[in-house]
């Protein structure tokens, strides 16, 4: 348990040094940035968003099973064990949000520069919080379109980033799970991958840096949790002998 914890934890930092060093610096959201830096962040975090979150966790558990090379039973364990370290913290997540209210940083800004009043917006449902986006924004032109579309589909609170949670757990299981087998490569570019989700959740206007932050810190906790689990029930994290061979002749 400690090794898989000390394991993780070093992957959490890893993850919490960009939206720190961001807070620490002082930046903050603005409208109007280049729509040529922020569309393929937008590309990013559609990876994560309904539906193509979907296709994401389908494609990542099927490499997850592959690189394991657990047989039907185990390998049916592991992915109740993954599906549920993800349920878990998007129920967190939308648990956590209800509870601490947070505005998303966009949110507070057309409160600030449209007079909006934004206590009357989020007592709103999201329907009707969606129109009041389009209608406020209309044809503004430091918006892209897409942008605003955006915008309308994601008027919820802003405190944690599920968007963030996701992709960290994803980032997490790959080192808590498959660091041990050597899939490097693997493990990089979820990394990777998990603070691009991570930048363009602040560059679009949606999160604070401590939103990301508190996101990774759960995910740290359940996937601990989850690779504890999959150890403890499923199968050892370490390569049998056979496995050995095919990594030495991999290497």
């Amino acid at each position: 348990m400690f090794d898989i914890a000390k394991r993780t934890a070093l992957g959490a930092v890893i993850l919490m040094l960009m939206p720190a060093a961001v807070w620490i610096s002082g930046w903050l959201w603005v409208p109007g940035e280049n729509p040529s830096v922020l569309r393929p962040l937008y590309w990013v975090t559609e990876t994560v968003s309904e539906p193509w979150g979907i296709l994401t966790t389908v494609i990542l558990c099927g490499w997850f099973l592959w690189c394991l090379r657990f047989r039907l039973k185990p390998a049916i364990g592991l992915g109740v064990i993954i599906a549920a370290s993800l349920l878990v913290g998007q129920y967190a997540k939308d648990f956590i949000k209800g509870e601490v209210r947070e505005p998303r940083p966009y949110v507070a800004w057309l409160g600030t520069d449209h007079q909006m009043n934004v206590g009357e917006f989020y007592a709103q449902k999201s329907k009707l919080r969606g129109k009041q986006v389009k209608e406020i924004l209309g044809d503004d032109v430091q918006i892209p379109h897409w942008l605003n579309k955006s915008w309308q589909n994601d008027t919820g609170y802003a405190f944690p980033s599920g968007h963030t949670m996701f992709a960290a757990t994803w980032a997490l299981l790959g080192i808590g799970l498959l660091w041990r087998r050597k899939h490097y490569k693997t493990v990089t570019v979820l990394m990777v991958w998990a603070v691009v989700v991570m930048g363009s959740r602040l560059m679009l206007g949606m999160h604070w840096p401590r939103d990301l932050l508190a996101s990774v810190g759960i995910s740290w906790i359940l996937v601990t949790l989850a690779c504890w689990l999959t150890e403890r029930y499923v199968g050892p994290l370490t390569p049998p002998p056979a496995e050995k061979q095919e990594i030495s002749e991999r290497d």
